[in-house]
């Protein structure tokens, strides 16, 4: 691990003027301790903004605002999230280990970055990693890597599970900047597709703190969160679904699905949504949301098996959101 400068932000203001360019700000440090150590990140200071008053879950309106230090353990076991937001619970204990959800937090885990090996390796050209050096997944082992939305420069997925059911409730991201500017920007729109600019996960600026995400009025219907992964402990997804369907006399009265591992940010495609809303559910209705889902699908090879997996694990999810379908 490289030197590095360390500060505690006293508030917002202080905290936006020194996560700078070369500063990163840290709580948890379950993701970014980790890549300092391998020196895939080598930020110049740490900002710790664990004394900010950023904790907490509060009733907003008709929904709830989450906190940006918030840990998962916590936000998991929140009554109001396990009864209003099943999705939400069920996802973030899908992740990691008690002892890492302890730590983790909400903002962290919006930020985490992707696991691909070729990232964590710096003996080993990565675009992400230093942008212009290539991307090594590319005829490299890629298993675990993007079917959608990838680029020449860049097949790596994001690894979370907690982003993937925010996208499927519609959830929004509340971000702090410099001189008391603040704005909201959606889940769905927080994270980046790789195109030319690998290097960026997501819109964040520099300055820029979450400090909490927004969640909606409670959507009531069936809430799904299916993981598959290689092992039910500590391992990262191959693909995930979130699903928040509601029946109403035998139709599909709304349905929001979301789905991790497949892309570099979680995958949501609102004509999906489009597709299933109002129609009676059948294999055949499911069959075109898959189509429309895997649509444009690349595999890479090592990756291919995901194409096909998406697919079954999509109607299984449907089946079981709307119950036996035919």
């Amino acid at each position: 691990m490289r030197p590095f400068a360390y500060s505690r932000a006293t508030d917002l203001d202080h905290a936006a003027r020194l996560a700078g360019d070369g500063a990163r700000p840290i709580a948890g440090g379950t993701n970014l301790l980790d890549l300092m150590k391998l020196e895939v990140e080598t930020p110049d200071a740490l900002v710790d903004i664990n004394r900010l008053p950023l904790g907490g879950i509060e009733t907003h309106g008709d929904g709830l605002r989450i906190g940006a230090l918030v840990s998962n353990s916590a936000c998991a076991a929140d009554e109001r999230i396990r009864r209003d937001y099943p999705v939400l619970a069920r996802a973030i204990l899908a992740g990691a280990t008690f002892q890492l959800r302890n730590m983790a937090t909400t903002a962290g885990n919006l930020c985490q970055r992707t696991r691909c090996y070729y990232f964590y390796n710096t003996d080993m050209p990565c675009n992400k990693r230093a942008p212009g050096s290539g991307c090594s997944a590319i005829g490299g082992f890629n298993r675990i890597h993007a079917i959608l939305g990838a680029s020449d420069a860049c097949i790596a997925t994001y690894p979370g599970d907690m982003a993937v059911a925010l996208c499927a409730l519609d959830a929004t991201v509340e971000i702090a900047g410099r001189d008391g500017q603040a704005r909201s920007v959606p889940v769905r729109a927080f994270h980046r597709l790789p195109g030319d600019a690998p290097e960026r996960d997501n819109i964040l600026e520099p300055g820029e703190v979450i400090t909490a995400v927004m969640l909606p009025a409670p959507p009531g219907g069936k809430h799904i969160y299916r993981k598959v992964r290689d092992r039910s402990s500590y391992a990262f997804a191959l693909v995930s679904i979130a699903a928040v369907v509601r029946m109403d006399r035998g139709a599909i009265a709304s349905a929001s699905l979301a789905f991790g591992a497949l892309a570099h940010k979680p995958w949501h495609d609102t004509r999906i949504d489009d597709l299933l809303t109002g129609q009676a559910p059948s294999d055949a209705l499911f069959d075109a949301a898959a189509d429309r889902l895997l649509e444009g699908a690349t595999g890479q090879g090592a990756n291919d098996f995901k194409i096909p997996m998406a697919r079954r694990i999509l109607k299984a999810v449907l089946r079981e959101a709307t119950g036996d379908a035919t």
